[in-house]
């Protein structure tokens, strides 16, 4: 295995979220980089940028950035260029391509910030409301929910949740428990309901490993019926069937990250949201 090591400089005059996401996603295409990742984010002034390029120039390895200010781009391009290191602007390539097919000129990229700064603070408000509306607390704010997912206990609901908050998506979450009745504001949901269910032998899994984590020691009497293999068959059966009978669409999570779990709740907001407009839904 090799053992020469890269330097990537990710620099950006945000939060830096779009030069991560580029970064993870393209070196996950290699079997073990060796490559050190050097994140210089919220660099919005020539002093802040001065102590990019000495970074750079002490570890020297390829450029990727997100600048919006013309003299500050220029700066880092021209050193690169003496330095003899690669510098890409990440989002440049996507926007000639798309000026050229819609057939318009791009804002100032300047303008960009603001997006950003407007969608992070949307993720906060997202966030603070998954908190308020975890595990079916506080269920008449469904009313302000972009979707709620439920599900039986330890089904991934509140990670997903919060997952779904990091992309700015209000997510309630209201757990199906047996004998309990459902919330009212779910008789006409006013967002798409999505169930999450599980295989009955891992979510047992899942369970015993909770009750270590709260230090229930081995399984205590009043938690048989949670983690006993018929119970939980019978559990995960009856939230399925009134899953169906609603009508909400229902995602194993059996074996899927939370990052597939959430891609296809977006899928099925999109759907719901598609039928809501009287459209066709997505595939």
């Amino acid at each position: 295995m090799a053992t020469h090591v890269t330097n990537l400089h990710l620099v950006s005059d945000s939060t830096g979220e779009t030069l991560n996401s580029v970064a993870r996603a393209t070196l996950a295409r290699f079997e073990a980089p060796n490559v050190i990742q050097h994140r210089w984010f919220l660099v919005r002034s020539r002093f802040q940028l001065e102590q990019v390029l000495e970074g750079i120039q002490a570890e020297p390895g390829p450029v990727l950035f997100t600048l919006a200010d013309r003299s500050l781009r220029h700066s880092i391009e021209e050193f690169a260029g003496r330095l003899g290191v690669t510098c890409m602007s990440v989002l440049d390539p996507v926007l000639d391509l798309l000026q050229r097919e819609i057939g318009m000129t791009a804002k100032e990229k300047r303008a960009a910030q603001h997006v950003l700064d407007a969608d992070y603070f949307r993720r906060i408000d997202a966030m603070h409301y998954v908190l308020a509306h975890d595990d079916g607390q506080g269920t008449a704010g469904i009313a302000e929910a972009d979707v709620c997912m439920v599900g039986v206990s330890r089904s991934s609901k509140t990670p997903t949740c919060f997952y779904l908050a990091n992309r700015g998506i209000k997510a309630a979450n209201v757990p199906i428990v047996p004998g309990a009745a459902l919330p009212p504001e779910l008789d006409v949901p006013p967002c798409p309901v999505i169930g999450l269910t599980i295989e009955a032998g891992s979510l047992i899994e899942i369970r015993r490993h909770r009750l270590k984590l709260i230090g229930a020691g081995g399984v205590r009497q009043d938690t048989t019926d949670y983690v006993d293999l018929e119970s939980v068959k019978a559990e995960v059966l009856a939230a399925r069937r009134l899953c169906t009978q609603r009508g909400w669409p229902v995602i194993d999570v059996t074996r899927r990250s939370i990052e597939e779990t959430a891609a296809t709740v977006l899928q099925l907001m999109e759907a719901w949201h598609a039928r809501a407009r009287g459209g066709a839904p997505a595939a």
